[in-house]
């Protein structure tokens, strides 16, 4: 009969079996994680937001984190983005661990970046807010013309929808009275007499395009 030392260990998992011939029962050891560990729930929900023309060249673009550091690789990033998206009819996209939706309008495509455990309906309600807002801002279809043309609008728009990552508003109504204050707000306390000029030139010109 072999010595007690030279009997093989028991295999995880066979302590019960062990119990029941009378051999002594292995300590309990706890499950590490094999895999990585879930995210804990973050405020910071939106990575990346950023604005196409057709021929996948950055209108406006801008980052919340440091994932993508330097300007080369954002727009690198946006580059493989474009091309997996710009001739598909779906509305969500998976690349590089990130999660990310769309939408396009004319001559541009919208995009709204999370990460991968991010919930889509989260990031689908920042997009769906950006885009009604852009275009209740227009007056009009949003296309590349108009939104170069109101560029300062635009990103108005975006900051008040999206803070650091952080979602602040998702109705495009609250958004539009919220930069119309904030324009507002600026022309009694900072603009130029030229600037109030040209403010009321712009007036004009949307009562009569309206």
């Amino acid at each position: 009969m072999q010595r007690p030392e030279a009997w093989p260990r028991p295999h995880p998992g066979e302590g019960a079996a062990a119990a029941q011939a009378g051999g002594p029962t292995p300590p309990a050891r706890t499950k590490e994680p094999v895999g990585p560990r879930l995210q804990e729930p973050s405020l910071y929900t939106v990575k990346a937001v950023f604005i196409l023309d057709s021929d996948g060249s950055r209108l406006l673009a801008k980052y919340y984190d440091d994932t993508f550091p330097s300007t080369k690789e954002q727009m690198v990033f946006e580059k493989n983005v474009f091309n997996k998206t710009s001739r598909t009819d779906s509305e969500i996209a998976f690349l590089g661990g990130m999660t990310i939706v769309y939408k396009s309008s004319i001559d541009l495509f919208l995009y709204v970046v999370g990460t991968s455990y991010e919930n889509e309906l989260m990031l689908m309600a920042v997009l769906t807010c950006l885009f009604e807002s852009l275009n209740h801002m227009f007056r009009k279809n949003v296309e590349k013309r108009w939104l170069l043309d109101n560029m300062d609008g635009a990103f108005l728009v975006l900051d008040e929808i999206v803070d650091g990552g952080v979602i602040l508003e998702s109705d495009p109504q609250q958004v539009i009275q919220k930069v119309n204050f904030r324009a507002d707000d600026s022309g009694l306390t900072e603009q130029s007499v030229a600037q109030v000029l040209q403010s009321a030139k712009d007036q004009i010109k949307w009562s009569i395009l309206k």
